[in-house]
């Protein structure tokens, strides 16, 4: 257990001190946006388009793996919407929280962790639950949200929803890097290494705001918030695990899955409840104290996979 922390020790620092640089000030709440920028729309996507530009795409889906993923997933989502329908939650605030069950930081944390502690075998995997993230459920939320202000889903509704998941830098970099692999294309030297170092940047760039960031939450709504973490950390991670042994998914993938499962709501949970108003406390909150949660479960989730 001690060795498996002290690998992830070194992610969790990086968040710690953009933590520590933004709360003492040194670091200002402005440049934790640009950096979050900069890191989203250059570095990560760098990084995503090197990655999915050497994978074979028949290689990269497995069917059962999406299947898994899927059933495990919903089936938090589910649980998350109906424990907020029974506490009398409207249906966006229920659905709200639902996201915030089973969508893990994947992209700023996900990517760059687990593909260096697993491996660059972890690359499809992760990437593969990244997607299935941003399609599937990103979209059911928007969905619900519009459907349930408009009283009825209209046809204009998707294209908002569409363009806003087609526009996305991770969507975007992601298919292009499968296009060009699927096109045989050859790597430059040149631009191989463009790719390489600023891909590097997103890494510690993602993880230093991360933290930065976190010093704009507060934990209010504490029980929702402890229970919304609790679905995310645990119940996740348990779900697509079960699910993942009943499709018959490999041991590798599946533990990746898992992996990915275990990490802490994600940031851009927040950025829909803020854009629509909806539970931001209970959702900033569960950011802020899954995050800090992870710190021990995560390593116990890796240390679990390990030995499966």
């Amino acid at each position: 257990m001690l060795a498996v922390f002290l690998k992830t020790l070194p992610f969790f620092a990086l968040i710690g001190l953009g933590w520590l640089a933004a709360r003492s000030r040194l670091f200002p709440e402005a440049g934790a946006v640009w950096l979050t920028k900069f890191v989203f729309y250059f570095a990560l996507s760098a990084m995503l388009f090197r990655f999915a530009s050497g994978l074979d795409l028949a290689a990269l889906f497995d069917a059962r793996f999406v299947a898994a993923y899927l059933a495990g997933s919903t089936l938090v989502w589910v649980v998350g919407m109906s424990v907020g329908r029974a506490r009398g939650l409207a249906l966006p605030e229920a659905a709200m929280e639902a996201q915030c069950c089973m969508i893990g930081n994947t992209g700023f944390l996900g990517v760059p962790m687990l593909v260096v502690l697993l491996g660059e075998g972890a690359i499809g995997p992760v990437l593969m639950v990244l997607t299935i993230d941003m399609l599937v459920f990103s979209t059911l939320i928007t969905l619900i949200i519009h459907a349930s202000r408009q009283s009825r889903l209209r046809l204009s509704s998707f294209g908002p929803v569409m363009r806003g998941i087609i526009g996305n830098p991770m969507v975007l970099s992601m298919s292009a890097g499968l296009a060009w692999a699927q096109a045989d294309l050859p790597m430059p030297g040149p631009l191989e290494e463009f790719l390489t170092l600023l891909g590097a940047a997103a890494t510690p760039g993602a993880l230093f705001a991360i933290g930065a960031s976190l010093v704009g939450h507060r934990i209010r709504r504490v029980a929702a918030s402890v229970w919304l973490s609790a679905a995310k950390l645990a119940l996740h991670p348990l779900a697509v695990g079960l699910a993942a042994l009943a499709f018959g998914v490999k041991p590798f993938a599946a533990g990746v899955m898992v992996a990915a499962a275990a990490l802490p709501v994600a940031g851009n949970v927040y950025i829909l409840a803020q854009h629509f108003g909806i539970a931001q406390q209970r959702v900033s909150a569960a950011i802020l104290i899954s995050t800090m949660l992870s710190i021990a479960t995560l390593p116990a989730i890796m240390l679990l996979i390990g030995q499966a």
